[in-house]
């Protein structure tokens, strides 16, 4: 039995599609009731847990073998590195003792230690402790997700203004989730002894700028990108609905990227999903 938790979002929905797909069992944890019945006719059993409660997790794992741990993304009105560091404790206290017996988790680009540094410290604790762990655990690092940028359509269609912290010209590694899902179930599937650290990217790098040209062809109009100047990051995040917590750590990660201040992977693993593909998709 495959546990996945995260199996209604961007990654999760399709990983645990594609095992379904290949006649494997797998139980979806959720915490809203209301996806039970479609994913139940997928396939899939659904338990509904809210993660922070250790032992109802602790029970679920119990009934499979292997995990897809992916922590759930705090929303950004709240204090994020506070939610999802209690989030992380409680799944890694759930795993603790439990019978699971292979891990795949989803970590990210540029993890690494540090303070207010948002995902990128939450995520190198979540693979430290892993290490530390009497469970074979593999882990793949997501480039920056194509998707961030679908928070932006309603905007740009709206006002032909695609905003942006990095200038229009910065170039980084990015994927669509769904090839990191698509990824993810692969590795699910592998032996259990077989482990590893895994770097996954989209075809080639991109630029806001790029974004722009992919929203411009997808909505038939123009599109120009707008970069916030840098002292007016924090107030321009708070405008969109970020916690003052939560804009602090976004204004470290977005300084740490434009540093480049993280591991080139050598070879990564490139998924299939072009920007072009990933934007027009959203319309």
């Amino acid at each position: 039995m495959h546990i996945v938790l995260g199996g209604t979002g961007n990654i999760g929905s399709v990983l645990a599609s594609r095992l379904l797909d290949q006649g494997e069992r797998v139980t979806i944890i959720s915490h809203d009731e209301h996806k039970r019945k479609v994913w139940e006719k997928k396939g899939a059993e659904v338990a509904v847990v809210d993660v922070l409660e250790v032992d109802k997790l602790r029970k679920v794992f119990d009934i499979g073998e292997r995990l897809f741990l992916l922590n759930p993304p705090a929303a950004p009105s709240t204090d994020t590195v506070k939610e999802e560091e209690e989030t992380l404790q409680a799944i890694l206290s759930a795993l603790k003792n439990s019978s699971i017996r292979k891990v795949v988790a989803e970590s990210t680009y540029g993890a690494q230690p540090g303070e207010g540094i948002g995902d990128l410290g939450v995520l190198y604790e979540m693979e430290q402790s892993l290490a530390r762990m009497d469970i074979p655990s593999s882990m793949m690092h997501g480039a920056y997700y194509m998707s961030n940028w679908a928070l932006s359509a309603d905007q740009v269609k709206k006002t032909g203004k695609l905003y942006s912290l990095y200038p229009a010209d910065f170039k980084l590694p990015m994927v669509s989730p769904a090839d990191i899902g698509e990824f993810g179930a692969e590795l699910m599937l592998q032996p259990i002894e077989r482990t590893g650290n895994y770097y996954i990217e989209g075809p080639e790098t991109y630029s806001p700028a790029n974004v722009a040209d992919a929203f411009a062809e997808a909505l038939d109009q123009p599109v120009e990108v707008i970069t916030v100047a840098e002292q007016d990051w924090m107030s321009y995040l708070q405008k969109a609905g970020f916690s003052l917590p939560a804009a602090k750590s976004m204004v470290s990660m977005t300084k740490l990227t434009l540093e480049q201040n993280h591991h080139t992977p050598v070879s990564p693993v490139y998924g299939k999903t072009t920007l072009k593909e990933f934007i027009m998709a959203l319309f």
